[in-house]
């Protein structure tokens, strides 16, 4: 065989090899162990979803406000309902493909399989959690606040050690409850509740002399449903790093990669930052309970 046709087709070989070594080389997996989202496997209206051509959100009931208006998630009005289809838009699913499930907050994140494509109801990001579920990356960064009546002990708190003698309450299994426990530390066992409306009532008659909820909430309980309360401050971020909400999607799911996809470029573009002023532009700087 010529020299040159021997060349050629070492060339060949060797470029058969490498191709048949990258295809069986495993691909690299990020945060949430799921492959890296790909052009096809992410294309617009294509995905595999609960519901074929469809994006099922779920999120819980009473939907409140700010996060969303008028106890309705599919009216697009409210940070989260907006940031929903904000996502389906971005991976190509139109307002009419989008359908609204109704999921307790507890049941989001427990373990077991999911009948929503993605949950958005104020769930903040925890390794404890990513267990269970997957999380898209952050479309929120968040602070923990205290909600206390005007005429309580509680509404004069300065400082984390002004609340460890002060009854507190908090929506179970939520990181309130966590910074109640975690780094309060009070001296009476907190009060559990099992929605933020159970923790309101209790607040408002007195059962409780404050409670912790995310700050636009609190400014939202404290505007528009208890006005005799005030934001008596915000918790310091003591980790380091933010804490976030994020979407939670079913552990296995393969649309995790697409999502946080999705919202990353919600984040780039600067849509998120636009939906939190005009919905979220009530929650200004508190006081930090240091």
């Amino acid at each position: 065989m010529p020299l040159a046709h021997r060349t050629v087709r070492l060339a060949v070989c060797s470029t058969v090899v490498l191709a048949a070594a990258a295809a069986c080389a495993p691909e690299p997996e990020n945060k949430a162990g799921n492959k890296p989202a790909t052009a096809s496997s992410c294309a617009p209206g294509k995905l595999t979803t609960v519901a074929s051509g469809k994006i099922t959100v779920g999120t819980d009931k009473p939907a409140y406000a700010p996060w969303f208006q008028d106890d309705d998630p599919s009216n697009g009005k409210g940070f989260e309902s907006a940031v929903a289809y904000a996502v389906a838009k971005q991976l190509g699913y139109g307002k009419s493909q989008v359908v609204w499930q109704t999921v307790p907050f507890n049941s989001s994140f427990a373990p077991g399989a999911k009948k929503f494509d993605f949950d958005i109801n104020q769930v903040s990001i925890s390794d404890a959690r990513k267990k269970a579920v997957a999380f898209s990356s952050g479309y929120y960064d968040v602070r923990q606040a205290v909600v206390a009546l005007k005429s309580s002990k509680a509404a004069k708190a300065r400082s984390v050690a002004d609340l460890k003698d002060v009854k507190l309450g908090a929506q179970v299994g939520t990181t309130s409850l966590d910074f109640i426990n975690d780094l309060v530390k009070p001296a009476q066992k907190p009060a559990v509740y099992q929605k933020n409306d159970f923790a309101k009532s209790a607040l408002k008659n007195g059962q409780v002399d404050a409670i912790v909820v995310d700050l636009p909430t609190a400014f939202y309980i404290t505007g528009a449903e208890v006005t005799d309360a005030k934001v008596v401050g915000q918790f310091e971020n003591s980790a380091g790093t933010p804490e976030q909400f994020g979407l939670v999607l079913d552990k296995e799911s393969k649309l995790t990669s697409c999502v946080t996809g999705a919202v990353d470029a919600l984040r780039k573009d600067g849509t998120l930052t636009s939906l939190e002023k005009k919905w979220l532009s009530d929650a200004v700087d508190a006081p930090v309970l240091k």
